[in-house]
C-alpha cells in the first residue's frame, strides 16, 4: 500500500514538473518520418536554457526564426533532422546543447471533405489514411449522397487530377485498389 502511494506521488510530482516547465506531456508522439510543413506548431526545448525554449509556428515559406541562430528551414525536415540542425547551430553559443523538438500541432497535413458527408470540412491527415478512413472520420455519408461518384481531387506536378472512388464497388469487394492513401491537401468530393 505504501509503495503504491509513493509511486503515485512520484508520478504526480513528475507530471507537475513537466507541466510547469512547459512540456506538453499529453502531446501525441510524432512519427520520425513526419515531415514538418508550413503552419505546423513546434515546441523547441533546450535543456538547461529555459530562455531559449520556444513555441514556434512554421512560416508559410517553411522557415522558423530561432533566438541566436536566426532563420532555419524547417519544412521538409523531420523532427530528428531539425533537432540536428538546431543543435549544430547552437554549439557556437551553448555548451553541449540538448535539443528536443516536438510537433505540438500538425497544420500542414490537412485534407478536406466536401459535399454530402455528415461533417464536411478540413481534417488532420493521419499517417497512411485511406479514402474510406477519411469518409468515416467525416461521419459517413449524408442523405442523398452519390456513393458511386466520389472523387479525390489532388495536385501532382502542378496539375489537378481527379481519382474516382466508388463506395458501392469497394464494399462489394470490387475495385479495392481505388481506396488510395490520401496526401496532404487532397480534397474528397462526395456529390
Amino acid at each position: 500500500m505504501i509503495v503504491q502511494k509513493m509511486k503515485a506521488v512520484l508520478f504526480l510530482s513528475l507530471l507537475i514538473f513537466l507541466t510547469c516547465h512547459g512540456i506538453d506531456v499529453f502531446a501525441e508522439p510524432t512519427l520520425p518520418s513526419y515531415q514538418i510543413g508550413p503552419g505546423d506548431q513546434l515546441k523547441i526545448f533546450i535543456w538547461k536554457e529555459i530562455d531559449l525554449t520556444q513555441d514556434l509556428q512554421v512560416m508559410p515559406d517553411g522557415r522558423i526564426t530561432f533566438p541566436l541562430i536566426g532563420e532555419i528551414e524547417a519544412a521538409g525536415k523531420n523532427v530528428t533532422d531539425l533537432k540536428r540542425v538546431i543543435t549544430e547551430k547552437l554549439k557556437k553559443y551553448v555548451t553541449a546543447p540538448e535539443v528536443t523538438v516536438i510537433v505540438k500541432e500538425s497544420n500542414s497535413r490537412t485534407i478536406y471533405l466536401i459535399g454530402r458527408v455528415a461533417r464536411p470540412g478540413p481534417y488532420a491527415l493521419g499517417s497512411e489514411m485511406t479514402v474510406l478512413q477519411a469518409l468515416s472520420l467525416a461521419g459517413g455519408f449524408a442523405e442523398w449522397a452519390d456513393e458511386k461518384a466520389i472523387r479525390i481531387v489532388r495536385r501532382e506536378n502542378g496539375k489537378e487530377i481527379q481519382l474516382p472512388f466508388n463506395y458501392k464497388d469497394y464494399i462489394g469487394g470490387r475495385n479495392i485498389e481505388q481506396n488510395v492513401l490520401l496526401r496532404p491537401s487532397d480534397t474528397v468530393v462526395v456529390p
